[in-house]
């Protein structure tokens, strides 16, 4: 029986960390986004259940057309002062889990930003897919999507 000889040393379940402790790879503008975009959609499928529990037609649709009106304004807010941040932090982008690395009173920045691009995207994912549930409501025939 042969048996074969490790040489290499064992991979660590420890995260890469630069000189500071923040781990590695840096956070990328395009991966938060699409973080982002998959939490909307989650959030459109979690709406589309949630509106089934408001039961009175008009409630439903008064309930749909306020989370698309939070949804908008959200989207700009987040996507606004998170694209902001972002540039100001000046490619130093840090997780939440990296937060016990922030030195100086302005470091929070680094954390937000992602953190505001996440929720805007999200939110402006969540505003067509509300406001297209409000349409489908409002013109739906009397029965289990209009209301009872």
């Amino acid at each position: 029986m042969t048996h074969t000889q490790r040489t290499a040393p064992e991979p660590t379940s420890e995260p890469m960390t630069d000189e500071d402790g923040v781990r590695l790879p840096r956070l990328r503008f395009k991966d938060v986004v699409v973080r982002g975009a998959v939490h909307g959609i989650a959030a459109v499928a979690l709406l589309a259940v949630g509106c089934l529990f408001v039961t009175d037609h008009h409630d439903r649709e008064t309930f749909l057309a306020v989370v698309a009106g939070f949804a908008m304004v959200g989207s700009g807010v987040g996507i606004v002062f998170g694209g902001l941040f972002w540039a100001a932090c000046a490619g130093d982008v840090r997780r939440w889990r990296d937060w016990r690395t922030i030195t100086g009173q302005t470091g929070g920045v680094m954390i937000t930003a992602p953190a505001l691009v996440r929720m805007g995207v999200l939110a402006l994912v969540l505003f067509p897919g509300a406001l297209g549930l409000y349409h489908l409501v409002d013109n739906a025939p009397y029965g289990f999507l209009y209301g009872f």
